[in-house]
């Protein structure tokens, strides 16, 4: 059981919620909302069919985004922090025009992503010492203004991506524990075994679909829907290491046949449904609201399935019972000059998580996010985009998460209070014809 509950842990890393909502530097200023407006290029990932109102022959736009994200948890009275590496979400979207009414598009974008460092020794270092999860998709798009202000899009979304884990299999408590049993002296203050498991996903292929409708010069409405895709790794690398050679000594035989073992499992990467208006009250100013609902309902539970035979009779069905949750998105934009614009943005993400699942690797709770931009067009074809959002966590406290103890045999409850925060700079570009 315990074993299972190892390869378990870097695909929650994804199912905390954690969709990527940082994929345009200028959409970021208001507050990453897009599903009604007319974006060119950038209207791939928003909404395709967004791509049809397209008035350039030929559009190209990149942006790039660096969290730097920080998390606490207090255990006992005691306050950890992460010590994270930036992660740095990006999207690069080629649009052109084939006929006036039919547009063609491809889009690179990086749609899930997280990445947490708790370090080796902390408490809960048996749950979770650090994470790194990527997902990347290619998105080759089509759109058509059926008739003039009403336009539908689709893409096809071909996404892979990889993940590397790192966490403890054995606790100093419980290591001290059996020692002080076996009449040894010798205690270990450092987690005795640690597991690092790797895996690249394969190749998955899902759709993105839209409709955006130009119902008069002042309101545009849109609606878009991404569909669910299994991310699966087919064959997941494991190896061990140990704090000394006391604990390699100690421990060797009985943790030997996790050390390059083999596993896969599945996660889905869910549907993503949105609803959009966007609303001009003057020429000048856009307003705009995007309501976003994920299906994290899907993630029920995580089958893991170990290919060597040795380890089979650790195969498991884990239970994961997460909601369905959503992101509500509010912003405005203004156009001080000609060459500058200016934008406010909010957002407010729900979690999916279940309180009964509640682990370390990335601490999910409700997130409100204030964000500020603008964009200047030195000359006629080239503009620059900047925005800064702010990512606040509201906290959990008393969140638990029940594991089983590897020496111990026993079902053991890790508790802490968590906070989260980021900082998320973004910087793009804008190249047009």
């Amino acid at each position: 059981m315990a074993v299972a509950a190892i390869a378990a842990i870097p695909f929650g890393a994804a199912a905390e919620g954690y969709q990527v909502n940082t994929l345009s530097a200028r959409q970021n200023g208001m507050g990453h909302t897009g599903t009604a407006m007319h974006l060119g290029a950038e209207s791939m990932i928003f909404n395709p069919a967004g791509l049809g109102f397209l008035n350039k022959t030929l559009e190209f736009q990149g942006s790039v985004t660096g969290i730097f994200a920080t998390a606490h948890a207090t255990v006992d009275g005691v306050k950890y922090t992460t010590s994270n590496t930036p992660s740095t979400p990006m999207a690069f979207n080629l649009g052109m025009k084939v006929y006036d009414n039919f547009k063609a598009g491809v889009s690179f974008y990086t749609p899930y992503g997280s990445g947490i460092n708790w370090g080796d020794n902390w408490p809960g270092a048996v749950l979770n010492q650090s994470v790194t999860l990527r997902a990347f998709t290619v998105q080759p798009t089509l759109a058509w203004e059926i008739i003039p202000g009403l336009s539908v899009g689709a893409g096809a979304m071909v996404s892979f991506g990889t993940v590397d884990l790192n966490k403890g299999l054995v606790s100093p408590e419980s290591m001290n524990t059996i020692l002080e049993m076996s009449g040894s002296d010798y205690r270990f203050t450092d987690t005795p075994a640690s597991i690092n498991l790797q895996g690249r996903t394969a190749t998955t292929v899902g759709v993105n679909l839209g409709a955006m409708w130009d119902i008069n010069e002042k309101i545009t409405v849109g609606v878009s829907w991404r569909s669910k895709m299994n991310l699966t790794v087919k064959c997941g690398d494991a190896s061990l290491r140990y704090a000394n050679e006391i604990a390699r000594n100690l421990l060797q035989d009985k943790l030997n046949v996790l050390d390059q073992a083999n596993f896969k499992a599945t996660m889905p990467a869910v549907s993503v449904l949105n609803f959009g208006v966007s609303y001009k009250p003057v020429k000048r100013l856009i307003l705009a609201f995007d309501a976003q609902l994920s299906g994290w309902g899907a993630y029920k539970n995580l089958d893991i399935e170990f290919l060597s035979e040795q380890l089979s009779p650790y195969n498991q069905h884990l239970e994961k019972n997460y909601k369905n949750s959503w992101t509500l998105h509010l912003g405005a934009q203004y156009d001080i000059t000609k060459r500058f614009q200016g934008r406010l943005g909010l957002m407010a993400d729900f979690s999916p998580v279940n309180q009964n699942y509640y682990n370390p690797e990335t601490p999910g709770m409700t997130k409100i996010e204030p964000s500020i931009g603008f964009s200047f067009s030195p000359v006629k074809y080239f503009a620059i985009d900047a925005s800064l959002m702010y990512v606040a966590g509201l906290g959990k406290d008393n969140a638990s998460c029940t594991y089983t103890d590897l020496l111990l045999k026993m079902d053991k409850t890790f508790t802490a209070n968590y906070s989260t925060y980021s900082w998320c700079p973004s910087i793009g570009f804008r190249v047009n014809f």
